[in-house]
């Protein structure tokens, strides 16, 4: 259940669909909820030189960030984003 959270910490964005692929290319014959070390590395590493996924586009980000600003004065305090991260 965490395989979307490891692949974007690899800077990879893949859409639910293409994570869901990604998936049925690791997981096991007989489900045990647990991804192998030994099929995850080979199919990864195929992605990252592939560079399979296109990171988030920079429009998108910023847009994102301009939502959380609600003072609109161009930044977000790092209270403000350690709020957001954890809580919100």
């Amino acid at each position: 259940r965490e395989i979307g959270s490891i692949v974007r910490s690899l800077g990879c964005f893949p859409t639910e669909a293409e994570l869901h692929e990604l998936l049925a290319k690791v997981k096991e014959e007989e489900p045990t909820g647990y991804v192998h070390l030994e099929k995850f590395l080979p199919v990864m590493t195929k992605v990252l030189l592939d560079r399979s996924y296109q990171p988030i586009p920079e429009d998108v980000l910023l847009r994102a960030f301009e939502a959380l600003d609600e003072n609109k004065c161009g930044y977000i305090t790092k209270d403000n984003l350690v709020k957001y991260l954890t809580e919100e």
